[in-house]
């Protein structure tokens, strides 16, 4: 293995997820303090769905980069708690609409909202979330903050049309595949991590190398968790095992097994994804195994970590950045 490797080599001891919750423990109370707070109106059935999505368990991932990141440059003031909670909003908004799309009952363990509630409640729930997140956004008062914000949003929205269109399409290629994540999933991440130097007025080199980071963890993030559709205990991760299968989607450990297996072996998964069929999973996930799709799909995850710790290297050094070190770690290490 290349010196470039060692660095980053997984860590004997595992990450401690917990550790980093624990450094950033009292500002995302206040950003659950702010959420709840945001999330009342007097129309009861917004406030019992917003609690039950954000009280379901989530990692609160999101929110705390905005605050680590606000953090890790200096910031003293509070207004990364309001954006801590509207990142989580448009979070929640995407996952409600989501689920709606995807048809999932199962999100973090629990019944999604359109399992209890039906699909037209999580629409217009969700959409209630992200015309609350411009509202609050507008209270920070600030140009650039509204900029980044509303390109992410509209980002975000261009991914998911883009993964709808690759659904049940086994002609999608790793380009195709990793450009719906970069909108869909790491554009977010880059955000959230952008508004810690936007906040404390970082030059333009420090915001983009913060931005950099996030850009590159939530790649990291998002391919990882494609592989644990195919990897994962699933009590531990809280949804149903095969979901992108039988929803027709050509994740990364699937396009290179298709790249990569015999004639036949190809024509299974392409048929499979043509038709999203849960039932395939053990035939498809033994063709994966063999060709050797999964440590495919796991280097590069790792690449991505890499090189969002490499984004760093001109931070100066806190506990801040080095939890944010570990968090790219964490983003390949873990099981759920």
């Amino acid at each position: 293995m290349s010196s470039h490797h060692n660095h980053v080599q997984t860590s004997p001891n595992p990450v401690d997820f917990s550790a980093i919750q624990h450094l950033m423990s009292d500002t995302m109370k206040q950003v659950d303090a702010e959420i709840l707070r945001e999330l009342s109106s007097d129309v009861a059935l917004i406030n019992q769905i917003g609690f039950h999505i954000i009280n379901s368990g989530g990692k609160r991932l999101r929110p705390m980069l905005v605050a680590l990141s606000a953090c890790a440059l200096g910031y003293e003031e509070k207004q990364h708690v309001t954006l801590a909670a509207v990142i989580e909003f448009i979070h929640t908004a995407t996952l409600l609409h989501d689920d709606v799309v995807d048809e999932s009952d199962l999100r973090r363990g629990e019944d999604t909202a359109n399992a209890i509630w039906g699909n037209a409640a999580s629409v217009l729930v969700g959409d209630f979330l992200y015309s609350r997140s411009f509202e609050m956004m507008v209270s920070v008062d600030s140009m650039r903050v509204m900029d980044v914000l509303s390109h992410t949003t509209n980002a975000i929205a261009e991914g998911e049309v883009l993964q709808l269109l690759n659904i049940n399409n086994p002609d999608t290629s790793e380009a195709q595949y990793i450009e719906v994540i970069r909108r869909k999933t790491a554009k977010l991440f880059e955000a959230a991590t952008q508004l810690g130097a936007i906040l404390t007025n970082q030059n333009q080199q420090t915001e983009q190398a913060i931005a950099a980071y996030g850009l590159h963890l939530g790649n990291a993030f998002q391919i990882m968790d494609d592989m644990l559709d195919y990897t994962a205990n699933p009590d531990e991760l809280g949804k149903n095992l095969g979901d992108d299968l039988a929803e027709g989607k050509p994740t990364l450990p699937l396009i290179h097994a298709m790249a990569n297996g015999s004639k036949e072996q190809s024509t299974i998964i392409r048929d499979t994804i043509r038709e999203g069929d849960r039932d395939a999973y053990p035939t498809i996930l033994k063709i994966i195994v063999q060709t050797g799709s999964l440590e495919y799909t796991a280097d590069f995850a790792k690449v991505e970590a890499e090189k969002a710790i490499a984004s760093l290297s001109d931070i100066p050094d806190s506990v801040y950045k080095d939890a944010m070190k570990e968090l790219a770690l964490f983003s390949i290490e873990r099981s759920f």
